[in-house]
């Protein structure tokens, strides 16, 4: 009986027939264009896009060393080194994160307990010469200042308060 039904189907081309209700259904929608330079699609407030480090308020960086977000990074996307400075706290010397080997998983971000690596809403960047995927720890501080409004915005939206 089944391969009476295949064949019939088979015959009469129902697959095809199904597509191309399907394609009919949606030729009459509206459809959704953006002129795209000009035009830009909402973001979420967590789409995880490039990287940045954080300050505190007082303009000290927020990472401490503590190397969790190298420890949890699935892509061994990070590289740390930190030293002791001279009032006995630990602060990173070279924090350097390589963005072909980073899969934007955020999990650097949930690891750290002082909220320093977050991951911005900029998806437009590219890089023309190689090396400059290696983001170093002066580029990440330059965007975590350059966007710090944002970022703070969308930290207080994640915890609710807002």
């Amino acid at each position: 009986m089944k391969t009476v039904i295949n064949y019939i189907r088979s015959l009469f081309l129902f697959e095809l027939l199904r597509g191309l209700t399907l394609t009919g259904r949606y030729m009459w929608t509206k459809s959704f264009t953006l002129q795209y330079p000009e035009e830009k699609a909402p973001v979420s407030p967590r789409f995880r896009g490039l990287h940045a480090l954080r300050r505190y308020p007082n303009g000290e960086e927020r990472c401490i060393a503590c190397k969790l977000c190298e420890a949890v990074c699935p892509a061994l996307a990070i590289t740390i080194e930190a030293e002791p400075r001279s009032d006995g706290s630990r602060r990173t010397t070279r924090y350097d994160i390589d963005l072909f080997k980073c899969i934007f998983c955020g999990f650097c971000e949930e690891s750290c307990p002082v909220d320093s690596i977050v991951e911005t809403r900029v998806y437009e960047y590219h890089f023309e010469q190689r090396g400059e995927q290696i983001m170093t720890k002066e580029k990440l501080l330059a965007i975590g200042d350059k966007y710090e409004e944002q970022l703070a915005e969308d930290r207080l939206a994640q915890a609710g308060v807002r």
